[in-house]
């Protein structure tokens, strides 16, 4: 009977902490924003904790086919762990779909922030860091993460003028509080859809204003435009899930 209920607890804690860190949900987005065109959003990779393959993004990326890719922050906080960074940057920049980056928090802790920026570099991913890129269809702003202090929003917004829609990138939805100018569409992720889908779970672990508001995941509007924010693909803390899936988030503009 022991062996039994042990045999029992080890397929319960699988199935429901483990599993969803290995089922990966494509997510699909539709918000018309005359832009015409497929963004593929990859959020919190984490891949000191990240169960989902380089292949299996790969295939996404073959299935959905986007025009742009934005990476959303949080690559890995760990030098040990920039050699399996760069497999996946090699994978997602593969083919031949412009990539765009902005950093996390957790990207801020590693001890040679230079390297993972290297990385980035060499694999052709244009990394943003409070700048704005014109881009055919839109305007491309990519704000630097608001949790660890190193968002600008005016040199980030520097060169949106408001002729082309604006879209924006960040990893710490938060800042959405702090943008007082108009834009169409951001994308953002760092809450994870709260991991841990448990009751009082930002009570024990303190996310900001808009978790306290019960805003952690999927699109919401605020009073300058719309944002979304994703699951992510990886784990941050404890490497496991409830209630909530590994996402990647496919966004018809």
């Amino acid at each position: 009977m022991l062996v039994a209920a042990i045999a029992v607890g080890v397929v319960l804690v699988y199935l429901f902490f483990i599993l969803p860190t290995q089922w990966l949900k494509v997510e699909k987005i539709r918000h018309p924003s005359g832009i015409n065109k497929r963004i593929l959003q990859i959020s919190d990779l984490h891949v000191d904790r990240l169960r989902i393959s380089a292949r299996t993004i790969g295939k996404v990326i073959e299935e959905t086919r986007p025009d742009y890719i934005f990476m959303t922050g949080d690559y890995t906080y760990k030098t040990s762990y920039l050699p399996r960074a760069n497999d996946y940057f090699k994978v997602i920049a593969g083919y031949g779909v412009p990539v765009y980056a902005v950093l996390g928090n957790h990207d801020y802790e590693l001890p040679r922030l230079s390297r993972l920026l290297d990385l980035l570099q060499t694999n052709g991913i244009r990394l943003l860091r409070n700048e704005c890129v014109p881009l055919p269809e839109f305007d491309l702003v990519g704000i630097d993460d608001f949790g660890t202090g190193h968002s600008k929003l005016r040199p980030a917004f520097r060169g949106a003028d408001g002729r082309k829609p604006i879209v924006v990138m960040t990893h710490d939805p938060n800042v959405v509080l702090a943008i007082k100018r108009p834009y169409h569409y951001l994308m953002a992720g760092h809450l994870h859809g709260k991991q841990l889908n448990v009751p009082f779970f930002f009570k024990l672990k303190p996310k900001g204003p808009l978790a306290d508001r019960g805003i952690y995941k999927g699109l919401h509007k605020s009073g300058e435009g719309y944002y979304y924010i994703s699951k992510g693909i990886g784990q941050a803390g404890v490497n496991a899930r409830f209630m909530v899936r590994s996402e990647l988030t496919v966004h018809d503009l």
